[in-house]
C-alpha cells in the first residue's frame, strides 16, 4: 500500500493475536516495526521471526528493521520509555498501534475494584498515554503521524460479564474522536479498528470448542469468526496515504455483527 514503506511503527502487545498479525503486515508492507511485549519475550521473537521471513524472505539481506521492547502499557514509565527507545532506535516514529489489551469475566455487581482498574489500566488508560506520548513526538518532528486504536464491537454492542471491556472500548471510541479533531490541523491521523469475533488466543475459550464456536457464529451474518490477519488487512489501510483523508473514524470488521442478525427474519413489532 501507498506510503507505508520506511516508516517507523510500534505495535502494542505484539506478541500474539491481532498485534502479531499487524506487526507482520506492516513489515510485509515495509515498515520497520517495534514489537512489544509484556511478559513473554520467547512469543514477541516468534513475532519477529515471523515478521521478517514475510517481509524479506533471507533475513541476512532485508531492508526492513525490527525492535523488540518490553514494557507494560498500564505503567506510564515503561510507555515513556518505549516511544523513546524506538525513536532513539529507528529516528522517529511515524505510527502508533494500540493494541493490547486485556479482559476480565465477571458479573458487574461482583467485579473487584482492582481487576476494574487493571482492564482500564491497560485498555483505555494505557492506550491514551501511548498516545499522548506519541504525539508528543510527531509534534517534536514536525511531520504528519498515524494512529491506530484496536478497539472491538463491544465499544456499542453491551458486554454482560465483561463491564471493564466495554466501558474500556466505549472510552476508546471517544478518545479516537477527540484526538483525531484536536490533532486533524497538524497532519495526525487518528482511526480505529473494531473486530467481532475473531480468532485470536484470547478467544480460545470459544474457538477450541466446536459447539461454543458455532454459537458464536450463529451470531454472524456472513457465519464464521474473523482472522487476525484480516483485522491486519485494515489496519494496513488506515496507516497507508490510501486512506489520507480518513481520521476519527471506527471501521467494524465483523462480518455484519453489528448489522443485529438476529433481526434477520422480517418480524413485526
Amino acid at each position: 500500500m501507498k506510503g507505508l514503506k520506511g516508516k517507523n511503527a510500534l505495535i502494542t502487545g505484539a506478541s500474539s493475536g491481532i498485534g502479531q498479525a499487524v506487526a507482520i503486515r506492516l513489515a510485509q508492507e515495509g515498515c520497520n516495526i517495534a514489537i512489544n511485549y509484556r511478559k513473554s519475550p520467547e512469543a514477541a521473537e516468534d513475532t519477529e521471526e515471523m515478521a521478517m521471513e514475510k517481509a524479506c524472505g533471507d533475513i541476512d539481506n532485508c531492508g526492513v528493521q525490527s525492535l523488540l521492547i518490553q514494557g507494560d502499557v498500564s505503567q506510564e514509565s515503561d510507555i515513556i520509555e518505549m516511544v523513546n527507545t524506538v525513536v532513539d532506535k529507528f529516528g522517529s516514529i511515524d505510527i502508533l498501534i494500540n493494541n493490547a489489551g486485556i479482559q476480565t469475566e465477571c458479573p458487574s455487581h461482583e467485579i473487584k475494584t482492582e481487576d476494574f482498574d487493571r482492564v482500564i489500566g491497560v485498555n483505555l488508560r494505557g492506550a491514551y498515554i501511548c498516545a499522548r506520548e506519541t504525539i508528543k513526538q510527531f509534534l517534536s518532528q514536525n511531520q504528519p503521524g498515524i494512529i491506530i486504536n484496536i478497539s472491538s464491537v463491544h465499544e456499542i454492542i453491551p458486554r454482560p460479564m465483561y463491564i471493564s471491556y466495554s466501558i474500556s472500548k466505549g472510552g476508546m471510541e471517544n478518545m479516537t474522536k477527540t484526538l483525531a479533531l484536536e490533532y486533524a490541523n497538524r497532519g495526525i491521523r487518528v482511526n480505529a479498528i473494531a473486530p467481532g469475533a475473531t480468532i485470536t488466543p484470547i478467544n480460545e475459550d470459544w474457538v477450541n470448542d466446536p459447539e461454543k464456536k458455532a454459537v458464536v457464529e450463529s451470531h454472524i451474518p456472513m457465519g464464521r469468526a474473523g482472522t487476525a490477519a484480516e483485522m491486519a488487512a485494515v489496519v494496513a489501510f488506515l496507516a497507508s496515504d490510501e486512506a489520507a483523508y480518513i481520521t476519527g473514524q471506527t471501521l467494524f470488521i465483523d462480518g455484519g455483527l453489528t448489522l443485529y442478525a438476529d433481526f434477520r427474519e422480517a418480524w413485526s413489532a
